[in-house]
């Protein structure tokens, strides 16, 4: 049985008459607060309207408010003191209404609004939100964040603070915590570096109105500087401490997705400069990218080479089988011109020059599909190689790629995304005869591949089921039946080698027969990374070579260029015995940075454009 309550005496109930009631504050969010004044106005001006549409119209100015500058003052300071989203509150309020939000579609702030309502903000602080940059203040020299953290970071205990040491630090806001009107922490990110700022009011001498005004019209994503001293907080936090107000050298005016991220792949190449903020392996892959277009460099200069240009735009397309750009020239009467698909005939007409030892790093432009692998604008290296051969060429290619692993990626071991399968490139790379493969898998494959084998070669595809692209010509097809039999398996580095000197137009051949040309192509994880061969130098041959071409293109085959007779003249006057070789860079950076897709490595790729 429980016991009874006893009744309140008399001097209990007076107690509590007179003790004074507390209750807690309710927040009231600025949404509450904008509708409760527009209310009133509405009802004052419009005398008898009926609650309903009194609020809808009170709705209809809250969602218009941003574009008015006073207003939305009033709604961004409300923001800022009560800690709200603008557009959560928006949202969700105006869905209770009867479907109000679908009403007002101009509920969601526009870029325009907040670009306004900083802009105000900006002028009534009295600061140039683009000032030109200066040299940090007297005394405060500007420091790396990764120095911050190495020099004194590790050497300061929990709460220590080093006033002695003054310094200027900056960059980019991705990080904003107001613990009080008087104290804002910062993380401020530049070079993937982060370091905090402390901004108390008790350390700043100056105007504090001016100082809790600034430090609140700070927004993630403001490019800021600040000066202070070193230290390091109670938890342990490596910190600058600020002694002055934080400079702003530039605003964000649009939002920036730090927490939420950027995943979908359509918003974050068509965004770029948002995809690299917000995600870490975006900016990877374009640093691996730099240092391996670095690492070649250095690899080619230290044996001799010199690196040369040659033109991109040109009245005649060579070196490779592909559709080019075509445009026009206005200062030689529209004449043609196309965007190079290689630079091959250029380089080698260099040799004849007198370069010995010549390579470019440049754009190829191919009109073609775009996939995992491809690109209309890709970067190649080729270089060319006087008085060497193949198995030159081989060995420096295996220098060159397990260098090159050691230096970027820290080991020859090179993990495929997606996957459990890992690239040595320590060991010496596999070598297969493509000719040799190609008979053990297909028998019935004729036993001279030229141009009379067309028929024979399309009766073996339409056997096995094995589709083929028009226009059917015998390079196509052989390459087709390469591409399905032998290149899959080349998981591992592989130089494959023998071709049928059909499918090399440009190569001499390894013997007196002509059937063989002194090629290789090295593939890794079923991709081509690299081809090469020795450079045909008999004119009348490759005068030859180029008639058989011309008739490919009579058949329909448009990638197949047209012969070039001035290259065949250069011939004449003598190439010295040649090795030339060309890379794909985007392929080997995406095996280094582990991505699976070349867009990654490009730092704009080409996109569908937006119609409408």
């Amino acid at each position: 049985m429980s016991r009874p309550k006893a009744k309140p005496t008399a001097t209990a109930a007076k107690k509590k008459s007179t003790t004074s009631k507390v209750t807690k504050t309710k927040k009231v969010s600025p949404y509450n607060m904008y509708i409760k004044s527009e209310l009133a106005k509405v009802k004052e001006k419009n005398p008898g309207i009926a609650h309903k549409d009194a609020f809808k119209l009170a709705a209809q100015n809250w969602a218009t408010a941003p574009q008015n500058p006073k207003v939305a003052a009033k709604i961004m300071a409300a923001r800022r003191a009560f800690g709200v989203s603008l557009l959560a509150h928006t949202r969700n309020r105006t869905q209770k209404h009867a479907g109000l939000w679908r009403q007002v579609s101009t509920a969601r702030p526009s870029s325009l609004a907040i670009k306004e309502q900083r802009e105000h903000e900006f002028k009534a602080l009295g600061i140039s939100p683009y000032p030109r940059y200066t040299e940090p203040p007297a005394g405060h020299p500007l420091v790396s964040h990764i120095t911050v953290h190495s020099r004194w970071g590790q050497a300061m205990d929990n709460g220590a603070k080093l006033t002695n040491v003054q310094l200027t630090v900056q960059g980019r806001v991705v990080s904003k915590r107001e613990a009080s009107k008087k104290l804002f922490f910062f993380d401020i990110e530049q070079d993937k570096q982060t370091v905090q700022v402390v901004m108390s009011q008790a350390r700043y001498t100056g105007d504090t109105a001016q100082f809790r005004k600034l430090n609140r019209a700070l927004m993630v994503g403001d490019i800021v500087r600040v000066s202070g001293f070193v230290g390091k907080t109670n938890t342990g936090e490596t910190s600058v401490f600020a002694t002055m107000l934080p400079e702003l050298l530039a605003p964000c005016l649009r939002p920036i997705p730090l927490r939420s991220g950027l995943v979908d792949s359509e918003k974050r190449f068509r965004n770029r400069h948002l995809d690299l903020l917000v995600n870490p392996q975006a900016k990877h892959a374009l640093q691996t990218r730099s240092r391996v277009l670095r690492h070649i460099r250095q690899f080619l200069d230290t044996r001799q080479f010199t690196e040369v240009e040659t033109p991109i735009l040109s009245p005649s397309v060579g070196g490779a089988s592909a559709r080019p750009f075509a445009t026009q020239s206005v200062a030689f009467d529209k004449t043609a011109l196309y965007m190079r698909v290689a630079p091959e005939l250029y380089l080698k007409q260099l040799v004849i020059g007198g370069f010995d030892r010549v390579y470019e790093i440049g754009k190829q432009f191919r009109n073609e599909g775009i996939d995992a692998d491809h690109n209309p604008e890709f970067t190649t290296c080729e270089f060319y190689m006087a008085y060497a051969g193949l198995e030159d060429l081989m060995q420096m290619t295996e220098d060159l790629l397990r260098e090159m692993a050691r230096d970027i990626a820290g080991s020859t071991v090179l993990s495929l995304p997606d996957s459990t399968t890992s690239i040595d490139l320590g060991p010496p790379f596999s070598r297969i005869d493509v000719t040799q493969r190609l008979r053990e898998h297909v028998p019935e494959l004729p036993a001279i591949l030229d141009e009379g084998s067309l028929p024979a070669l399309q009766k073996i595809l339409a056997k096995r089921q094995i589709p083929a692209v028009q226009p059917h010509t015998v390079p196509r097809l052989l390459d087709r039946l390469i591409g399905h039999y032998i290149e899959p398996g080349c998981v591992q580095p592989t130089f494959l080698y023998g071709h049928p000197a059909i499918m090399s137009p440009l190569a001499k051949c390894t013997s007196e027969e002509q059937s063989a040309a002194a090629r290789f192509e090295l593939f890794v994880n079923g991709k081509e990374l690299v081809n090469a061969y020795e450079e045909l130098n008999d004119p009348n041959l490759q005068r030859e070579k180029f008639r058989a071409q011309a008739v490919e293109r009579d058949q329909g085959d448009l990638e197949v260029p047209l012969p070039d007779s001035a290259f065949c003249d250069a011939l004449e006057t003598g190439l010295p015995p040649t090795a030339g070789w060309g890379m794909g860079v985007d392929r080997v950076v995406a095996l280094l940075a582990q991505v699976a897709h070349l867009r990654e490595t490009i730092a704009f790729p080409i996109m569908r454009p937006h119609h409408g």
